[in-house]
């Protein structure tokens, strides 16, 4: 792949992983490669002890305009086929943090991917729209799920029927985002969550994004509760949050996984 190709690019500064979306012929849609290469490019990540959060956006003024529509057939199929499911299915699994910056058009699959992320944060020139609609197909219903799960079926169902697009006050208010900040400022503003929570004890973040995203799909069970409080002690970030706290002494965690 040349750096004319469209694909995904990644680049990594201290502990955050940035995945950039590039296809700017065509608002940067996904082709069928660049949704084959998002799985493994993930587990790239997943085994690297250094990348404590990713984050996925998109080149220029756009995030990302969905699936590349001129080779649909390609990119979608049934189950394990449908490479956008499998894509979203890879993000939702990563157990890091991952960040979606959303500026411009946030259209069609695009909303899946960035559903499946932990955190939306998105510059006030971004749009939302779910677009199946206009095309004559139904939405994946993992993503469905998903979407429900954040914004509510209400809104979901407006996005769907209508497929009109919804900016971005109006997706932070419906829960579809987290924060808008200024175009100027949006990446600047993720990078400053980002070193954030790469700060935080990683033991907490993994378990807590594992125990929150297990109760949201209502598969939480006694045993996944009682396996990380188990590994709490052993994980060495207790003793030094607390030895930290007392000493008054930014924490130096070192647990990864």
């Amino acid at each position: 792949m040349t750096a004319a190709d469209p694909g995904l690019r990644l680049a990594v500064k201290d502990a955050v992983a940035t995945i950039t979306i590039d296809h700017p012929a065509k608002r940067n849609a996904m082709t069928a490669r660049m949704y084959s290469d998002l799985p493994p490019l993930l587990a790239e990540l997943r085994d690297d002890p250094h990348v404590r959060v990713a984050v996925l956006t998109g080149t220029g003024d756009t995030f990302c305009s969905g699936a590349d529509i001129s080779a649909l057939d390609d990119i979608t199929g049934e189950g394990e086929d449908d490479l956008p499911t499998a894509a979203e299915e890879s993000l939702a699994a990563f157990p890091k943090p991952v960040i979606a910056a959303i500026r411009g058009n946030c259209y069609g699959g695009a909303c899946q991917l960035a559903a499946a992320c932990d955190l939306r944060i998105a510059a006030d020139d971004a749009r939302f729209a779910i677009t199946p609609a206009k095309l004559g197909i139904i939405y994946p219903v993992s993503a469905l799920a998903r979407l429900v799960r954040i914004a509510g079926p209400s809104t979901v169902k407006q996005l769907v029927y209508s497929a009109d697009p919804i900016d971005a006050e109006h997706a932070l208010r419906t829960g579809l985002c987290d924060e808008v900040v200024a175009v100027g400022r949006l990446h600047d503003r993720v990078d400053e969550v980002a070193r954030t929570i790469a700060g935080r004890s990683q033991f907490t973040v993994r378990a807590s994004k594992d125990i929150i995203d297990r109760i949201g799909a209502g598969a939480l069970t006694d045993e996944v509760v009682d396996a990380w409080f188990a590994r709490m002690r052993a994980s060495g970030d207790l003793e030094e949050g607390v030895s930290a706290f007392l000493d008054r002494r930014t924490p130096d965690f070192r647990w990864n996984g």
